[in-house]
């Protein structure tokens, strides 16, 4: 099979198609014939050599995709060889074939393409994991997504709104922040140097937010205090800006905010399956009556790996990227 590989970490040059023999599935494994996965932020901090991949993931790039299933592993009941299906993966999402486990897949929602269908198992693996399991955003409640544009930031507003939260989106340019209302956002801020801050409180009458989803850690992890209510939730999910930051302890304590963080990845084969079962249950309906879909910023194919890391580390996408093969 073709996959996309690089022999050391570096610019997205490094990245190239090579041949690599076919996975056999395990106990509790399926094996997906690929016909699209989502390029995300860990592919690009992988390739860099700042992110590796768990001792037993695929060192191969990709962490979703969507395909036929084309085999099971014995006593594997859940899913049939031509199932079509949507998942999260171990690694190996830039091939031909790849390895996951059986209860990381989900189904392809009806009257959606397999390209539209990659898009979304990290994204909402990682946006119900996070705003609804562990920061138990509510309906009713004010939510602050930081970049808002992004793959990642444009399912969580869609999602907020769909369970019937107040959303504030950050971005760095007005283009972008007209895209964020476009999606539903009910106001959209610049992000730079916390300037944030002033029109959020504003917005909310000077009550604040309950819940913060950062992706950019450093100095705005003050801002993000200054901007949460009292026993406000604050959510790190990445640290572009920097992994350390100078707090205000004493403005988290005033305010008795739950600080919290997660990474998807390491995360338990048995946490991941939580997690999608609580999509097939809660998300999966609204996928199907067309009240969430996600915006395909850019379609290419496998070859062009190289070319959809540099879009996204140009930042000037708005939705997501998808490989194709």
């Amino acid at each position: 099979m073709r996959q996309v590989q690089f022999d050391n970490p570096g610019e997205p040059s490094v990245l190239h198609v090579a041949d690599a023999p076919v996975p056999q599935p395990m106990t509790g494994q399926v094996l997906i014939k690929v016909a699209a996965a989502g390029v995300n932020g860990p592919d690009l901090f992988q390739r860099q050599g700042i992110y590796p991949p768990p001792p037993e993931a695929s060192p191969i790039l990709g962490l979703e995709v969507a395909g036929e299933i084309v085999a099971v592993a014995e006593n594997e009941t859940r899913w049939q060889v031509g199932d079509y299906v949507c998942a999260l993966v171990p690694g190996g999402g830039y091939s031909e074939y790849v390895l996951t486990w059986a209860g990381h897949c989900l189904p392809l929602p009806q009257g959606w393409s397999m390209t539209e269908a990659a898009a979304l198992p990290e994204t909402l693996f990682t946006v119900w994991g996070n705003l609804f399991m562990r920061g138990g955003l509510k309906r009713g409640e004010t939510v602050l997504l930081h970049g808002g544009s992004g793959g990642i930031g444009s399912t969580a507003i869609m999602l907020a709104k769909a369970f019937g939260c107040r959303v504030i989106a950050t971005s760095g340019t007005e283009e972008k922040r007209d895209y964020c209302l476009a999606l539903g956002a009910d106001a959209a801020f610049d992000y730079h140097n916390g300037a944030f801050v002033e029109p959020a409180l504003a917005f909310t009458e000077g009550r604040g937010v309950d819940v913060v989803l950062d992706i950019t850690g450093g100095k705005t992890i003050n801002a993000d205090l200054k901007v949460l209510a009292l026993d406000g939730r604050l959510l790190s999910i990445a640290t572009r800006e920097g992994r350390m930051a100078e707090v205000d302890v004493a403005l988290l304590m005033f305010k008795r905010i739950l600080w919290t963080g997660s990474t998807l990845r390491p995360q338990s084969v048995a946490a991941k399956a939580e997690i999608a079962a609580q999509l097939r249950q809660m998300v999966w309906p609204l996928l199907e009556r067309g009240q969430l879909k996600p915006t395909l910023h850019k379609i290419l194919p496998l070859e062009q790996a190289a070319a959809a890391h540099q879009l996204l580390e140009s930042g000037m996408h708005m939705g997501k990227v998808v490989l194709t093969l």
